[in-house]
């Protein structure tokens, strides 16, 4: 079993969270956020929180692969988690352009992205995610969901990632970017 499935996932006093068989819904100040288990889980609620263990197989059942149900076991109690957490607090990813005329600019449900093309890039903003430029420079991208706030901070990034000579791109406002040395004679 998962080390961190064997502890329960705490529940904040805003937040209330309902179990329907496989669905697990979570209600918060934030928002909503419904996350649908894997048949091989089992998600049960108690007064200290929430406990994800494996489910009875009935003897007639096809044999399952234990290391399946252990990675899954890390995975659902972590998901459930990062779902309490969103619609708690919400999650958070700070990008950062760096060149030579790069700049962002929000234009209604759209990032109209300057990126050293010969166009500018325009990109949507999915239902359910807020960007915010701070400068022209940064994005910061907030939203209740974090597998989704991740994705759409790695689908800007993927426009004009960080080049390995100067430094220019888009970046995670964490990352660290190793330059490599110039070709010389």
């Amino acid at each position: 079993m998962s080390r961190i499935a064997k502890k329960p996932i705490l529940i904040p006093k805003e937040v209330t969270v309902n179990v329907n068989g496989q669905k697990v819904n979570v209600k918060g100040p934030k928002g909503q956020l419904n996350y649908e288990v894997h048949e091989l889980i089992s998600v049960e609620q108690k007064e200290d929180g929430l406990y994800v263990d494996p489910r009875k197989l009935e003897k007639n059942s096809k044999p399952v692969n234990q290391g399946f149900v252990k990675a899954l076991l890390g995975t659902i109690w972590v998901n459930i988690s990062n779902a309490i957490a969103g619609v708690n607090k919400g999650w958070e990813r700070k990008l950062i352009l760096k060149g030579v005329g790069y700049r962002a600019q929000i234009q209604g449900k759209k990032v109209n992205l300057g990126l050293g093309f010969s166009h500018p890039v325009n990109f949507q903003i999915p239902e359910g995610i807020t960007i915010e430029t701070p400068t022209q420079t940064e994005l910061v991208i907030t939203g209740i969901d974090k597998q989704l706030v991740g994705q759409v901070a790695a689908n800007i990034r993927a426009i004009r990632p960080v080049e390995p000579y100067k430094g220019k791109g888009v970046r995670y406002s964490d990352e660290v970017v190793i330059l490599k040395e110039t070709k010389k004679k």
